[in-house]
């Protein structure tokens, strides 16, 4: 991303300590802040720092993770869906959890863009958006852009 976009700040988890990028991201609007899944689960940065959750894929578990493999196989042989119970339900919640990073209070603002096309196309993918908090739903990026530009147009 710093090779496409040359002309804007961004930082990238292990760039620093949480706290430093943290910090930086809060203090500086023009900050883009890049991370993986564990990023998810330690950054709180309410308010309007925070417009723009970008998941570039559906977080299921690894397919080679013995413990997920164990339950959906478990899961299977009493009759249910392991995929459905063990794997979309891990990520079903990884979701929610990714999509809480933009809201944190009542008047947090933003989008949250879930790039992977199964969201929308796979039979699973309804049941990954229920899981999601209560937000306006487009597939158009048109549409997204132009609700980023105006949050971050000046208050008039």
């Amino acid at each position: 991303m710093r090779e496409a976009l040359p002309h804007m700040p961004i930082l990238c988890q292990g760039d620093g300590q949480l706290s430093h990028l943290r910090g930086e991201f809060i203090d500086n609007a023009a900050v883009s802040l890049f991370g993986t899944l564990s990023l998810w689960q330690g950054l709180d940065v309410p308010g309007a720092t925070c417009q723009l959750v970008l998941i570039d894929r559906i977080p299921f578990p690894r397919p080679d993770d013995p413990l997920m493999s164990a339950r959906a196989r478990a899961a299977d042989k009493a009759g249910g869906n392991g995929f459905m119970a063990v794997s979309a339900t891990h990520a079903a919640l990884l979701l929610a959890q990714g999509s809480g990073r933009l809201i944190r209070t009542q008047a947090d603002r933003g989008v949250v863009a879930i790039l992977d096309p199964r969201l929308a196309t796979a039979r699973y993918g309804s049941f990954l958006r229920a899981s999601l908090p209560p937000m306006w739903p487009t597939y158009d990026p048109d549409v997204a852009k132009a609700a980023l530009r105006r949050l971050s147009a000046p208050a008039a």
